[in-house]
């Protein structure tokens, strides 16, 4: 093998890249055994690229179809040699792969690391470190590879130490395909045993459908062996398949640490037929709430792999399931642009949702619901809104914070609140707010608390387009406590007296409505408050104020809206409102009066300053009338 010095060159690697070589060496160090399962899925993945290209062009196997993966070990030379007959990489492709991390939402991962070994490892298996998985025992790696289709002088080596640089150059490499070798750190000489690396490809990479190679061993054998079971996982019996077997196939197509929440595993014969394997992952993949991040659902047909990320297969509410789809009732040369107008895919599709449903269903009835909604829920809420044909198997699913609970984690379905429902309770009443603490001391809810009515609690952005989709559930609507008038449980045996109420107030609530001018649709007398003094609420089909902040904080255009104060005539505060002759007095405690209300519900003031000023006024006024003399 010759080698051009001339196209020798040294580069750095991306600073993420760094960040991430440093993570891998110090915070998987019990894990050190995954780089095998790494660098054989990576070997894996270049075959499955390399059949499905050759489709459309049969030159790329040079007269060599038959696809393989060898492991070699040297214990004289303390190298590991993982080699494939895939796709190969050119020089560029080498540059950008190994020397790059372009992945969407990688700067927040970094952001999310802790410092802590054992905390960060098992984030670092969420992001998927793939062929870094090599310095966890290699303190040098070499990686030829050649371009299926270029040149046998188009070669390119690759080579680093892992500490900050890397060296490329172009080499002349007859066949095609990626070596990588792995030159073993001295505590890492174990894995250079014919035992070692057999019992691993079991483990880790037997669902594989390429073959794995070794030489055979012992005095007499020569040649090679097939070490690895060598056929397509989801093909078999799935009472032949044990869990580890499952679990093991989970690791390599989400290339996570850790085992799957629930799988599924789905065989259809009839007029379609198709095999689904679908896996619920035991925790949230960091870029879970970019909704244009990849889905990990692969496309294969008879087989063959054809693509990844194939949203046309799943609904983007189901973003974070993981798993296959192989079908014959698809050519092998199918485009993305065919699957979207392909009845066979729509029928997939649908039978898919259903399953993956059914999987989740199994899963509330169960102890582990609670980790599965603090993992998915906010995504799976998505499903009310994108998807109207299961909108009613998804409300089902659904979790919320209410106030009959403590805690923001303890959560309630909203078959169990109904079944909560005093009598006389027509709606199921939810509140709205940037945070549960907001939420939770709402003055809006001390009316509900008073009569004992349980208020759900929705405080993740996705529940504002939630509740306009989900308008009533099981033949019950569902009334948000920050819009219009309430009828309550009991109401009219109160309406004489709270019409009464606000007959005798009604000069004090005109004179806070002139005061307040602009800054408010209208002003009147509360029957949502017991403690506070005041509140603002919304007519019926109005946009909320958290909806607003939050497209306003997205970027959006929001039109200028203004909304309904209610006051407690019984506060203490509003009476002395009653009593105040000054007119800028009057009008410095209606504008705190007001921003209170806005501060009560988490909104922001326009004006934070005049607040503290008015705020700071008043108090010294105060203080001055109860000083004595």
């Amino acid at each position: 093998m010759t080698t051009d010095t001339a196209s020798k060159e040294t580069r750095g690697f991306q600073s993420e890249v760094n960040q991430l070589l440093d993570l891998v060496i110090n915070s998987l160090y019990s894990h050190r055994e995954i780089f095998l399962r790494e660098l054989v899925s990576n070997a894996s993945d270049a075959i499955d690229k390399l059949k499905f290209l050759a489709l459309t062009n049969e030159g790329l196997y040079e007269s060599d179809a038959e696809s393989i993966v060898d492991i070699e070990f040297d214990t004289a030379a303390k190298t590991i040699t993982v080699r494939d007959n895939g796709i190969g990489m050119t020089r560029e492709e080498v540059v950008d792969h190994l020397g790059t991390i372009a992945r969407s939402g990688t700067k927040e991962f970094f952001g999310k690391l802790s410092g802590d070994a054992k905390q960060d490892s098992q984030l670092i298996g969420q992001f998927g470190v793939g062929f870094y998985a090599a310095f966890i025992v290699a303190d040098r790696v070499t990686v030829n590879s050649r371009r299926a289709g270029t040149a046998p002088d188009a070669g390119v080596r690759w080579e680093s130490d892992g500490k900050g640089e890397f060296t490329v150059e172009t080499i002349a490499r007859p066949s095609r395909g990626t070596e990588v070798i792995l030159h073993l750190k001295d505590d890492a000489l174990e894995f250079a045993n014919g035992w070692r690396l057999r019992d691993l490809v079991k483990r880790y990479s037997d669902h594989i459908s390429t073959p794995i190679r070794m030489k055979k061993e012992g005095k007499d054998e020569t040649g090679t062996e097939t070490v690895n079971h060598a056929t397509a996982l989801w093909t078999r019996a799935k009472q032949e398949i044990s869990d580890d077997d499952y679990k093991a196939f989970y690791k390599h197509v989400s290339h996570d640490f850790e085992d799957p929440m629930a799988w599924v595993h789905t065989k259809s014969e009839g007029k379609l037929e198709y095999t689904t394997l679908f896996y619920i992952p035991g925790r949230a993949p960091f870029d879970l709430f970019d909704r244009d991040s990849a889905r990990g659902v692969k496309l294969y047909v008879q087989r063959v792999f054809i693509m990844e990320d194939a949203e046309q297969l799943l609904p983007r509410y189901l973003r974070f399931i993981r798993g296959i789809v192989d079908t014959r009732d698809l050519p092998l040369n199918v485009s993305r642009e065919l699957l979207q107008r392909n009845k066979a895919i729509d029928t997939i599709r649908g039978a898919s949702i259903k399953k993956i449903l059914g999987m989740i269903e199994d899963l509330a009835g169960g102890e582990n619901y609670g980790s599965f909604w603090q993992a998915f829920g906010r995504v799976l809420k998505e499903g009310v809104i994108e998807d109207g044909a299961n909108r009613d198997r998804i409300a089902k699913l659904l979790r919320f914070a209410s106030t009959k609970l403590d805690q923001a984690e303890h959560t309630v379905s909203l078959e169990d609140y109904k079944s909560r429902m005093v009598d006389g309770q027509t709606a199921i009443y939810f509140l709205t707010a940037e945070n549960h603490l907001t939420a939770k001391n709402s003055p809006h809810l001390e009316i509900f608390r008073e009569k004992g009515l349980e208020v759900l609690l929705l405080t993740d952005p996705v529940d504002e387009w939630l509740v306009s989709h989900l308008t009533e559930f099981d033949g019950t609507p569902l009334k948000s406590v920050l819009h219009g008038q309430l009828e309550l449980p009991g109401a009219s045996t109160e309406e004489g007296k709270d019409e009464q109420a606000e007959d005798e107030h009604a000069a004090l609530v005109g004179r806070i409505k002139t005061a307040l001018g602009e800054k408010v649709k209208d002003v009147r007398s509360s029957r949502r408050l017991t403690h506070s003094p005041a509140c603002l609420v919304s007519e019926d089909f109005d946009m909320s104020a958290n909806l607003a902040r939050i497209l306003k904080a997205s970027g959006q255009e929001v039109p200028a809206t203004t909304r309904i104060l209610e006051v407690n005539a019984g506060h203490p505060l509003v009476t002395h409102l009653a009593d105040e002759a000054d007119e800028d007095r009057f009008k410095a405690w209606t504008s705190i009066l007001f921003e209170q209300a806005v501060l009560a519900e988490g909104g922001r003031l326009e004006d934070p300053a005049g607040f503290v000023h008015r705020v700071n006024e008043l108090v010294l006024d105060l203080a001055k009338a109860a000083r004595p003399g």
